[in-house]
């Protein structure tokens, strides 16, 4: 590419799951630079705490040079212009979650007219995955390593051992 873009892919990744890895692998063949930007979550309950979250994503994806690991909260928009984004990267794992992200996209157009979003669909054997279903095998005593790495089923285990010591 002769001029570096940049992309971000925003998301809570509470926690990260292998299709969100995948998006991440996805997004790194299509631009010169890819920042993470774990979400604070103000308007989610997070399993993870926000440091947690940034620690597993930075482990997840230090094979990859081209990607950096942020936190943010506000505004995507003041995120996006703050580093010089030029694309939203977002997954899309099914139909379902199609008019959610339309709209997000139509209104992260009007807030920033110079970014683009695109659109990434992880592989076919992750498409159902979502780390809400991923934190509720957790929590029920299913087995979630088919949907996240080792590190993340790890860390899930911990956390939910620990979640059922405070019960």
């Amino acid at each position: 590419m002769s001029n570096s873009v940049l992309a971000v892919y925003p998301g809570t990744f509470d926690p990260m799951t292998l299709g969100h890895e995948d998006v991440v692998r996805r997004a790194t063949q299509l631009f010169d630079r890819v920042i993470v930007a774990v979400a604070a979550g103000h308007h989610k309950k997070a399993m993870f705490t926000l440091a947690e979250r940034i620690d597993m994503v930075r482990e997840l994806t230090k094979g990859y040079p081209q990607v950096a690991v942020e936190s943010y909260s506000g505004l995507l928009r003041d995120f996006m212009v703050a580093r010089g984004g030029k694309a939203v990267v977002r997954g899309l794992r099914a139909v379902t979650d199609f008019d959610y992200e339309f709209q997000l996209a139509g209104m992260n157009r009007s807030l920033m007219p110079a970014v683009e979003t695109i659109f990434l669909t992880p592989s076919d054997k992750y498409q159902f995955i979502s780390s809400t279903f991923v934190r509720e095998i957790a929590v029920l005593g299913g087995e979630v390593d088919k949907f996240v790495s080792p590190l993340v089923q790890q860390r899930l285990m911990e956390k939910v051992r620990a979640l059922g010591r405070d019960n």
